[in-house]
C-alpha cells in the first residue's frame, strides 16, 4: 500500500500523457495540506490533486471538484500570482525518489518569460509541496519546516532547496551487479529489508515481490545467500527495473473476496489462490478505487465496533458458562459409582464391624472386586443412604445440565452466526438488521422512540451472484436474511448450501427443475465457504441439499435449520472468478 518510487514513476508517466504541453488554468487549496490544480493538456481538461497529508500523501487525477475555503490561503494566493496560467515545460522524477517536479514557464509583471518549479515530495510524515524559483531557491511551501523541527533540512522562504539525504541509498536504476551484492547481500538483516533499506524507491511489498520471483524467502538473512543466489536475486531485480525504465506498468489492486488488500503498478505474483487481481487503465483510477473501497470498509468497521463488542462480550460469557457446565457434567459421571456403592453396602454390609473405614465387595455388575470407603461414625445403612443421596443429587444435576448445556450451545451458535454477519457486512443497512436481531434477543436494551422525522434507510438485500452457467445464486448477509431467503424466496427444487458445523450464510441456487451443472454446484460451494467462519481455511466442507428437505424447528432462532439427508463437497473459499450481479 506504499506510494513508493515505482508507483510515482508510473504516475509521472500518466502526468506526461495528460499534461505535456498543457497549462495550469486554476489553483485551489481545498485543505491545509493539499492543492487541486485544474489544467488543460493534450487529453483535455483534468483535475490534479496533490496531497501532502502526513498519513496519506498522494498525487493523482480526480473526477470530482473539491470545495475550497472562501478566502484562499497565502500559499495558494502566491501560486495563483506566479503560475496561475503557467505552461508546463517538463515533469520529472529525480532517480527513483518519491518526488515529482513540475517545471513551469510564465510571464512576470514586466511581461518577461520566467521559470518556476513546483515540487511534490511524497515522504510520509515529511511530505510537502514546495514552490521554488529557477535557481531552486524556496519561495514558499505548504508546510514550513524550521531548524527546530528538522536538523537535516529547513524548508523556509529564502533557503536553497535540496533533496534530503537522511539515508544513504543507491539508485536502483543505475546500480550494477557488484554494487548490488555489496549493498544488499552483505547487510546484517533479512533479504527483504536489505532490499528496501538499500535501494531508493522500493517498498517492503516490492522487496517481497522481488524475493518471491527469485524463489527466495525474504525473511532469510541476507548473509545466508551464496554467490549464485546473490547473482540470481540481482538479475530478478534487474528485470523488474528494466520493466520500469520501459514504462511497462500494469496498475492493479489485489483483492481478497471483495476487500482490497494491496495495490501496485506491477503484477504481484506473491499472493495465493484466495486472492485475485483487478487491473486498471490508469494509476489514478486504481488509487481512487482502492481508497474509496478502503474508506467504505473502514467506515463500516467503525460503525460495527460497538456491535462487535456486544457480541464478543456475550460470546466470552457463554463460552465460560459452557466450560463450567461441561466440567460439572463430567463430575456427574460418578453418580453410577455411588449408586453401586449404596447397593453393595446394602447387600454385603450386614456383617460389618462398628467403626469400619472401608470394606471390599464383589461388584456383581462387572464381577470385579471394589473397595468402598465408609464413614466410621455411621452405620452401614446410613453409609448406603449417603451414597444414594449423592447419586440422586448428581442425577438431578445431570438432568438440569443437559438442558442448560444445549441452551448454551445454541446461544454460542447464534452469537457466532451474528459475528459472521458482522464480518461480511458491507453497508449500514446490513448493520441495522444485525442490530435489530441483537435487540430482539436481549443483547441490546430496547429503546422506545418516536419514528417521526427518521430517515427511511434502504433495506439490506442478499448478495446476488451469477454462476458461469448463468444460474442465479443468492447469499444471505445475516440470520434474518437467511430465513427470508430459505423459507420465503426459495422454491422446493432450488438447491441450498451451508458450511458444515460452523456459522455461515445460507446460499440458494435458483433452478426450476432441480437440475444444475457440476460447475454451478462447485461455485455455490465456494460462496458458502467464503461467507462462513471458515473463509481463512484452505478448504471447507459444505453440506448441500434441495430446499424442500430443509426444515425450521418451531421456536428456533433465526438462521437455524435442520436437515437429515444431504450431500457434501469440499470447497475453496475463493470467489474471485464468480460474477457478482449487483452491489447491495
Amino acid at each position: 500500500m506504499a506510494f513508493d518510487g515505482i508507483t510515482i514513476a508510473a504516475m509521472v508517466q500518466e502526468l506526461h500523457k495528460y499534461l505535456d504541453g498543457g497549462r495550469f488554468n486554476k489553483i485551489a487549496q481545498p485543505e491545509s495540506d493539499a492543492l487541486l490544480i485544474t489544467a488543460k493538456g493534450g487529453q483535455g481538461q483534468c483535475r490534479l490533486l496533490l496531497s501532502a497529508n502526513a498519513s496519506l500523501p498522494l498525487i493523482y487525477f480526480i473526477d470530482k471538484n473539491k470545495p475550497s475555503p472562501l478566502t484562499a490561503p497565502n500559499f495558494c494566493m502566491l501560486l495563483r500570482k506566479h503560475i496561475g496560467s503557467a505552461k508546463i515545460a517538463s515533469i520529472k522524477q529525480p532517480g527513483m525518489e518519491r518526488v515529482v517536479e513540475f517545471e513551469l514557464e510564465h510571464l512576470n509583471e514586466m511581461g518577461d518569460p520566467c521559470k518556476k518549479i513546483l515540487i511534490m515530495e511524497l515522504m510520509g510524515k515529511h511530505s510537502n509541496i514546495i514552490f521554488c524559483d529557477e535557481n531552486r531557491m524556496v519561495l514558499d511551501s505548504i508546510k514550513h519546516v524550521s531548524s527546530h523541527m528538522s536538523s537535516v533540512r529547513e524548508v523556509l522562504p529564502g533557503r536553497q532547496y535540496f533533496l534530503p539525504r537522511t539515508q544513504e541509498k543507491s539508485d536502483p536504476l543505475t546500480i550494477n551487479e557488484e554494487e548490488f551484492i555489496s549493498a544488499v547481500c552483505k547487510k546484517p538483516c533479512n533479504i527483504s529489508r536489505a532490499l528496501y533499506s538499500s535501494l531508493t524507491g522500493l517498498s517492503p511489498l516490492i522487496a517481497e515481490e522481488i524475493c518471491y520471483r527469485a524463489s527466495i524467502d525474504g525473511n532469510d538473512p541476507a548473509l545466508s545467500l551464496d554467490e549464485t543466489a546473490c547473482v540470481h536475486l540481482y538479475h530478478t531485480f534487474k528485470r523488474l527495473m528494466e520493466q520500469i525504465q520501459e514504462g511497462d506498468f500494469t496498475p492493479n489492486i489485489i483483492y481478497r473476496g471483495n476487500e482490497p488488500v494491496e495495490y501496485a503498478v506491477l503484477p504481484l505474483t506473491q499472493f495465493g489462490p484466495e486472492y485475485h487481481s483487478v487491473e486498471f487503465e490508469t494509476v489514478s483510477s486504481m488509487l481512487s478505487t482502492y481508497y474509496s473501497s478502503r474508506d467504505t470498509l473502514n467506515r463500516i468497521r467503525q460503525k460495527s465496533s460497538d456491535l462487535r463488542r456486544i457480541v464478543q462480550t456475550a460470546l466470552e460469557r457463554n463460552r465460560k458458562k459452557y466450560a463450567l457446565q461441561t466440567k460439572q457434567m463430567k463430575d456427574t459421571a460418578k453418580k453410577e459409582k455411588y449408586r453401586i456403592y449404596g447397593e453393595l453396602i446394602n447387600t454385603y454390609g450386614y456383617g460389618l464391624e462398628e467403626g469400619c473405614k472401608s470394606f471390599k465387595a464383589l461388584n456383581y455388575y462387572t464381577n470385579e472386586e471394589v473397595t468402598i470407603p465408609l464413614d466410621p461414625t455411621l452405620t452401614p445403612g446410613e453409609n448406603a443412604k449417603k451414597y444414594f443421596d449423592r447419586y440422586t443429587k448428581l442425577k438431578r444435576t445431570e438432568e438440569a445440565l443437559t438442558g442448560q448445556i444445549a441452551e448454551t450451545e445454541s446461544e454460542i451458535e447464534h452469537l457466532e452466526s451474528i459475528s459472521n454477519a458482522l464480518d461480511i457486512a458491507r453497508a449500514e443497512s446490513d448493520l441495522s438488521q444485525i442490530k435489530e436481531e441483537l435487540t430482539e434477543y436481549g443483547f441490546i436494551k430496547k429503546h422506545y422512540s418516536s419514528k417521526k422525522g427518521k430517515k427511511m434507510q434502504e433495506k439490506s438485500k442478499p448478495f446476488h451472484y451469477v454462476s458461469s452457467d448463468g444460474f442465479d445464486i443468492f447469499v444471505g448477509k445475516n440470520n434474518f436474511q437467511n430465513d427470508e431467503l430459505t423459507f420465503k424466496q426459495a422454491s422446493g427444487n432450488d438447491w441450498w448450501f451451508h458450511a458444515k458445523k460452523m456459522a455461515g450464510s445460507h446460499v440458494i441456487v435458483k433452478t426450476p427443475d432441480g437440475e444444475l451443472p457440476d460447475r454451478t454446484f462447485e461455485e455455490a460451494g465456494r460462496l458458502a465457504a467464503y461467507y462462513s467462519k471458515g473463509r481463512t481455511a484452505p478448504k471447507v466442507e459444505i453440506d448441500y441439499i434441495q430446499k424442500k428437505h430443509v426444515k425450521k424447528p418451531a421456536g428456533a432462532k433465526p438462521g437455524f435449520v435442520v436437515y437429515y439427508t444431504n450431500y457434501s463437497l469440499m470447497a475453496k473459499p475463493d470467489i474471485s472468478e464468480i460474477k457478482e450481479a449487483s452491489q447491495q
